[in-house]
């Protein structure tokens, strides 16, 4: 994959906190299905 700078990454809204986040590369395979910012949204919903 070629270099991108941050802000050209896709983003998305966290169903918990409702704040945007950004695509990470852990998240690559299974970006379609990611709905929250971080474990402790997840955990908290």
């Amino acid at each position: 994959m070629k270099m991108r700078k941050k802000s050209d990454l896709p983003t998305k809204i966290c169903a918990h906190c409702q704040r945007p986040f950004t695509w990470r590369r852990k998240w690559a395979k299974v970006w379609e299905e990611v709905r929250y910012c971080s474990e402790r949204c997840k955990r908290a919903r």
